[in-house]
């Protein structure tokens, strides 16, 4: 008769396993021998999914720096191997959950998911429209999507700081917006650390620097009214004269 309770806390390759089976005694060697090979097998994992994270912040960090260029036939290939990047590191790791959980596989993918929202929202406000992908599209759970979408929020103030030295203050608005929005919405994700990985206190990290862009811009604003103030006197005086 087989014991069901136990299912659960067996390895893999010891489901299915009688209870008689389970509690027979074994040779020492043959048992540190068996484990031996399991951890090897991990750690040849781990090594291999170091390696696939390491070419997907590449991926990342490529595409990244071709938004910020406006060269978007540049970023959507930089942005499908990314992905192609993130399938290839992701999809071993169903059988090693520790690995797909381990801070260099989530740190990877928070990359990836910062870099498609970069894309949809600095692409998608050149066309009028701004859709992100889902956390299943980009392999990464629910806290890891808001890690990401908060440093891409924090990106933004690039765009503002750029558009701010060309004299596109205006233009610059509705990137400051998208900032505000992301920081209203993550202060509505309460829950304890543990299960959102300190999304806290990158929140409010995110909050510092919605603040700095917002009085920057505003700075920006009213130095640009009152240029445009002094213009219309400037015009004026001179049609009197």
């Amino acid at each position: 008769m087989r014991d069901a309770g136990y299912g659960m806390y067996l390895a893999p390759d010891l489901k299915g396993t009688t209870v008689s089976e389970l509690t027979a005694t074994a040779p020492a060697a043959q048992v540190v021998e068996q484990i031996r090979q399991e951890l090897t097998r991990i750690n040849d994992q781990r090594d291999e999914t170091l390696r696939l994270s390491r070419a997907l912040v590449r991926s990342c960090a490529n595409s990244i720096r071709a938004i910020h260029r406006h060269e978007w036939a540049e970023a959507t290939v930089m942005l499908a191997q990314a992905r192609a990047d993130a399938a290839a590191m992701v999809r071993p790791l169903a059988a090693y959950p520790a690995l797909y959980h381990a801070g260099y596989t989530q740190d990877a993918l928070k990359e990836l998911v910062e870099a498609h929202v970069l894309y949809a929202v600095a692409h998608g406000s050149a066309q009028g429209m701004t859709e992100l992908p889902s956390p299943a599209a980009l392999f990464v759970t629910g806290a890891t999507y808001l890690h990401g979408l908060s440093e891409a929020a924090s990106e933004m103030r690039r765009f503002v700081l750029d558009l701010m030295r060309r004299g596109q203050v205006a233009e610059a608005e509705p990137f400051l917006a998208f900032m505000d929005e992301v920081y209203s919405l993550l202060i509505t994700v309460d829950f304890p650390d543990a299960i959102t990985d300190g999304l806290r206190r990158q929140t409010d990290v995110l909050r510092t620097v919605v603040e700095r862009t917002r009085g920057d811009l505003t700075l920006a604003l009213r130095q640009e009214q009152l240029n445009q103030a002094l213009q219309r006197f400037e015009n004026r005086f001179t049609a009197e004269s």
